[in-house]
């Protein structure tokens, strides 16, 4: 069974991750039709959901998870493992005497409970007791409101999580009134200052890269650009020694790494760490996104049939948030790089050969499933290798980011 998910992260007021809210197209009900929690046997666990891949998705973070109010009453959650599990209660959900008994018995168990797109109900006082976490839509609640909630039930022991944190306003605003928590697309946009520049040594960095992206940049310049840098040929045997490629001989030469990931392969690993130096300053969940979304619309390049260098969209991926790394506006950044017209076409938000793929990453990060599914449609695409390609653009990202930060 292909399970269609996506992650969202969730942050700490100091933008680390904290958690992933995972996205399921159709909802958790799919998974568990006709399954009470007392019968859900090996073979339910062994699933696709519950494989190796549910494991390359949340990684060593806590997840979140939403389930209605018919799940929870049937022990669904007790399924899953506490020690990295938040179960999410719905903002619609009735809560009888049947659902309040399974509420506790999750708490007794060890279970974290937050409380989805809260409004205060009084028949959810015991259920905002129970809870570890409440959840508050920005952009759907009154400022107000939003102060009266954090006033009135962090003393009960709650933690806040800001929902819908679009900007880098929004997420200042909600660190001041009492938020611990914040989900949204924040972080992935640029705090321009009047009046600045990019860094001369961010330019140059950010030129190597682009040329490293070229067709005439060759593997003997490659060898001799990694092997003068200690720091970079530590970094390639690392990442291909890491458990993403599952290899069962260690790499111990540039010159076997380079034969292994081959010509574009050792491309994409040296842009990656250039970004990560370019983007020191800045959340590691930034640069996973560029690299999830340079793995995914490769990956959709291939599946696509797209004709041409493949290349192509790694690098479209890969600077698809360039101007949040650097502070600066898209059309400055690509001002001063050498890069494809077409990919510039495209990071401006015009439509060349490369745009769809880009826009179905993008829709597919946000799990805005019906969006996803009907531009991968109308690319003609085989849908059921979706959800393989984006659990293999994870896997990618993740491993490159443990490797380039280290």
């Amino acid at each position: 069974m292909n399970v269609y998910l996506a992650r969202q992260p969730i942050f700490t007021k100091d933008k680390k991750i904290y958690a992933y809210e995972l996205l399921f197209r159709g909802g958790m009900e799919n998974f568990f039709p006709d399954i009470d929690g007392d019968s859900a046997t090996s073979r339910v666990l062994s699933s696709t959901f519950f494989s190796s891949d549910f494991q390359q998705i949340a990684g060593e973070k806590h997840t979140f998870i939403n389930f209605t109010q018919g799940l929870i009453s049937r022990r669904i959650p007790l399924i899953f493992p506490r020690q990295v599990t938040t179960v999410e209660i719905l903002e619609n959900v009735a809560p009888d005497e049947q659902f309040m008994e399974c509420c506790r018995e999750l708490v007794r168990e060890g279970y974290q409970i937050a409380l989805d797109d809260f409004e205060y109900r009084q028949d959810l006082s015991e259920l905002i007791g129970l809870a570890d976490i409440i959840k508050v839509d920005l952009l759907s609640t009154p400022e107000d409101r939003i102060v009266q909630y954090v006033k009135r039930f962090s003393p009960l022991g709650c933690s806040f999580l800001a929902e819908k944190v679009e900007t880098v306003e929004q997420f200042r605003w909600a660190c001041e009134v009492g938020f611990t928590y914040f989900q949204g697309y924040f972080f992935s946009k640029p705090e321009v200052l009047s009046g600045t520049d990019i860094p001369s040594l961010k330019m140059n960095l950010l030129q190597v890269m682009s040329e490293a992206g070229k067709e005439g940049f060759s593997v003997d310049e490659l060898d001799r650009l990694i092997e003068r840098d200690v720091g970079i040929s530590y970094k390639l045997l690392r990442y291909l020694n890491s458990p993403f490629f599952r290899r069962n001989t260690e790499i111990r030469s540039i010159r076997h790494a380079i034969m292994l990931l081959g010509e574009k392969g050792v491309k994409s690993f040296l842009s990656v760490i250039i970004m990560a130096e370019l983007s020191q300053d800045k959340p590691d969940e930034l640069l996973r996104s560029s690299v999830m979304r340079a793995r995914l619309c490769e990956k959709l390049g291939h599946l696509s049939g797209m004709g041409g260098d493949p290349s192509l969209l790694f690098t479209l991926g890969l600077f698809s948030l360039i101007d949040a790394i650097l502070d600066s506006p898209m059309e400055e950044v690509l001002k001063k790089l050498p890069l494809a017209k077409e990919i510039k076409i495209a990071l401006l938000g015009g439509k060349t050969r490369l745009s769809e793929h880009l826009l179905l990453a993008k829709e597919y990060e946000r799990g805005d499933w019906e969006a996803a599914l009907a531009r991968a449609a109308a690319m003609k695409l085989d849908l059921e290798k979706l959800p393989e390609i984006y659990i293999d653009a994870l896997g990618f990202a993740d491993a490159l980011i443990e490797t380039a930060r280290t």
